[in-house]
């Protein structure tokens, strides 16, 4: 089975940039990726990166992941979309999520209750205004359009979008809310991702909102994302995964709500993601980076030689992924370019 590829630039500033980004992402579509996706979280935004790239490429898809849910109302999303998709010849792939309590609430000033029920009606009133059937008049529980009781009239996009479908991904890792992911969005984008554990920690809450929005596995794909080196310096690539790992676990949230932790103990790290999180958020990050095993490292990437990272694929294939969303961990030039060459040889041949 072939797997379709795409190569995850991250944040602007962070990852590549500049030249090399551009240069990096001519490279992937030029040997068969299908798509390249953008993060965003409190710097750069997914909508301008991507409107850059859309210039300076000709077939390669372009995906958000993810667009947050409180930086922008869903009518400024369902806009930016439909814009880049007419200008990009139809290559747009929106990607949403609610992101979590400390950026929504400390970062875009809103609140976080209820947070997968709102990204749900988001999505809803997205799609709504993409498809241009008639006025939006969305009357939900967390988006009323036109608010009520104001001047404001039932508007419809003023311009026809070159698709009325465009597809919609949703990041999650959570129980409820990959159901919804399944319920309501073409596709699925998990970060962490272990095809041994995909079924444990993952499989009847597909099937359950599949089931609930009376769907298949056929109209959903699978897309996660996965940090990858191949030959090259593999003890330094498995210490950059950790480096990752380790501030997801202890910084990404709060004692109280933190979805990396929660997702390692469904995964059987429990004891150690929770001791991550402890020595991290106790200012001992060097302690943190040295209780985060190799075992947990190689279970959410794809590391090693050639001939290893080969048979590692065969796990995913199992498991019937669509599309390997990929990172390559190697911060040098020839490396990343390896990897990202020898990935596409290893999935499509």
């Amino acid at each position: 089975m072939s797997l379709k590829l795409g190569l995850y630039l991250g944040y602007w500033g962070i990852g590549p940039r500049g030249k090399d980004a551009i240069e990096a992402v001519q490279f992937a579509e030029s040997i068969g990726y299908e798509s390249v996706w953008v993060a965003e979280s409190y710097g750069s935004d997914c909508v301008s990166v991507l409107s850059w790239l859309a210039a300076q490429t000709e077939k390669i898809n372009l995906g958000a992941a993810i667009m947050q849910v409180p930086a922008r109302p869903p009518a400024a999303a369902a806009m930016a979309g439909a814009t880049i998709d007419y200008l990009s010849n139809g290559r747009f792939m929106f990607g949403f999520g609610p992101s979590g309590p400390q950026v929504s609430e400390g970062w875009y000033g809103v609140d976080y209750s209820k947070p997968w029920g709102r990204t749900k009606e988001y999505v809803e009133v997205v799609r709504e205004i993409v498809a241009r059937e008639e006025k939006l008049d969305h009357q939900g529980e967390h988006y009323q359009l036109p608010m009520p009781g104001g001047q404001g009239k039932p508007l419809k996009l003023n311009f026809k979008p070159l698709r009325p479908d465009i597809p919609i991904f949703i990041g999650a890792i959570g129980r409820r809310s990959v159901e919804i992911a399944a319920e309501v969005a073409d596709g699925w984008i998990p970060i962490f991702f272990s095809p041994e554990k995909f079924e444990e920690a993952w499989g009847e809450h597909i099937e359950k909102g599949l089931a609930a929005g009376g769907r298949t596995r056929e109209d959903f794909e699978i897309s996660p994302s996965v940090q990858v080196a191949i030959d090259g310096d593999l003890e330094a690539a498995r210490n950059m995964v950790r480096m990752a790992l380790v501030l997801y676990l202890g910084g990404m949230g709060s004692k109280k709500t933190n979805f990396y932790v929660d997702l390692s103990h469904r995964f059987g790290f429990g004891e150690e993601a929770d001791k991550v999180q402890e020595l991290f958020q106790s200012g001992d990050k060097e302690g943190a980076f040295k209780a985060l095993p190799d075992e947990f490292v190689n279970a959410v990437s794809l590391i090693g030689t050639e001939a290893e990272v080969a048979e590692r694929l065969n796990a995913f294939r199992e498991k019937g992924i669509d599309r390997l969303i990929m990172t390559p961990v190697h911060p040098e030039v020839d490396q990343m370019r390896h990897t990202v060459e020898r990935l596409a040889a290893l999935t499509q041949g």
